[in-house]
């Protein structure tokens, strides 16, 4: 039986060191960025979003040391890349409990906001209460947690919502792992999702009909992407972020992405530590 408050993949982080670096990388890609984001103080961070149509990636950076953002200045002092994965929820508290539950004592929730501003000019608020599963929990090294917006009206906005490269949707997110069914176990347990193999890889699919997560080993992932799209990538966690797009020529034209097979994929080393793979929606 799955979580009733656990919805699918909303977001991925993607943890950066330089966000105006970052920014300006990712719309070198072909996406719209939306404007810089400054969260409440007690989160110590800032953001760019990149919104597709139900999901979105979030660059974010540490402004300020504070107690929140301790795990993220840990990540950051190793690498960049993808450092948590969000789950959306409908009831935060109800979520955070529903965990509990289960055994995994939620931290949280937490609520926080922060400014928006609007394409007509001025500014709106956007709000969230988020919850996390507990910090020893990382399958296959990725920290979960999940996010509810109060304000989507002030974050899925049109005008960000139209990118060069076609984007439309994150379809899975691709974990390295020395034991990727072990892993997937994991993740099954934690969001109550079943995993199944899928050739040398592990599926949990993650509801709602969101991001799969895919585990698997790196044999696999050379498999799977040229050498040199995987210049830089990461030797553990997320290896690939694969997104729909709406025209597979445009993705290849506007991000510079390497054709194969049926895909078009940006080499690691200019997505911030993950190979960044268009595929056909």
């Amino acid at each position: 039986m799955s979580l009733a408050h656990v919805l699918g993949v909303d977001h991925v982080v993607v943890a950066v060191r330089d966000l105006a670096f970052s920014a300006k990388a990712w719309a070198e890609l072909g996406f719209t960025i939306s404007p810089r984001g400054l969260h409440s103080p007690h989160m110590g961070s800032a953001n760019y979003t990149i919104m597709l149509q139900e999901d979105y990636l979030e660059l974010l950076g540490v402004v300020a040391a504070t107690d929140q953002n301790q795990p993220m200045r840990d990540f950051l002092a190793k690498h960049e890349g993808v450092e948590r994965i969000a789950f959306t929820t409908d009831d935060a508290a109800a979520g955070a409990a529903e965990i509990t539950a289960r055994g995994f004592p939620a931290i949280g929730p937490v609520h926080f906001g922060r400014p928006v501003p609007l394409p007509g000019g001025g500014e709106a608020d956007a709000k969230f209460n988020v919850f996390r599963w507990p910090l020893d929990e990382q399958p296959g090294g990725i920290r979960i947690f999940a996010c509810q917006h109060l304000t989507r009206e002030n974050v899925w906005l049109p005008v960000l919502q139209q990118h060069a490269n076609g984007a439309v949707a994150i379809r899975r997110i691709e974990i390295l792992s020395v034991d990727p069914q072990a892993a997937a176990a994991h993740l099954s347990r934690l969001i109550d999702e079943p995993a199944r193999q899928d050739g040398a890889a592990w599926r949990v699919a993650s509801g709602r009909s969101r991001a799969d997560i895919l585990f698997y080993a790196a044999e696999t992932f050379a498999e799977r992407y040229p050498d040199a799209v995987r210049e830089g990538a990461a030797t553990k966690g997320v290896a690939a972020l694969v997104l729909a797009t709406r025209d597979l020529d445009a993705a290849a034209a506007a991000s510079g992405a390497i054709r194969h097979g049926d895909a078009a994929s940006v080499p690691a080393n200019r997505a911030s530590g993950s190979v960044l793979s268009f595929v056909p929606a």
